[in-house]
């Protein structure tokens, strides 16, 4: 894949992820209605609802700086990973399957993104540039 199109995928992947996380983290800062009786229903406590809108919002600001701060890029991406994937398990076993469609489709455009990260980004990551 040519290196432009890989770029166009890339940063299309990373506003998409910024405005899902962007405004989950806000909601979760905010006390949403809507997001905490989801999140609490999950058996998640408030404290913890907190700190994932905090890490969430930091993530993106991370995730946004062009050429920047590669290796916390990865650690940014594992973080989101693990959120999509306990969301999805813990809407699973309390919710059901069909509650879990968000999870999946962030799931597939977080992998998709991470994919092009590497691409772009590897040389650097593995010479210690980053």
């Amino acid at each position: 894949m040519k290196t432009k199109t890989t770029k166009i995928i890339y940063w299309s992947g990373i506003i998409f992820i910024s405005l899902w996380f962007g405004a989950s983290g806000f909601f979760e800062l905010t006390k949403n209605p809507v997001v905490w009786d989801i999140t609490q229903q999950l058996g998640y406590p408030p404290h913890f609802i907190y700190i994932l809108g905090v890490f969430k919002l930091s993530g993106i600001l991370v995730l946004l700086l062009p050429n920047r701060l590669l290796r916390l890029k990865e650690w940014v991406f594992a973080g989101m990973f693990f959120d999509i994937i306990f969301a999805f398990f813990s809407k699973i076993a309390v919710l059901g399957f069909a509650a879990t469609i968000d999870a999946v489709i962030a799931f597939t455009i977080l992998s998709v993104t991470y994919i092009m990260f590497r691409k772009l980004y590897s040389s650097e990551l593995i010479f210690g540039k980053a």
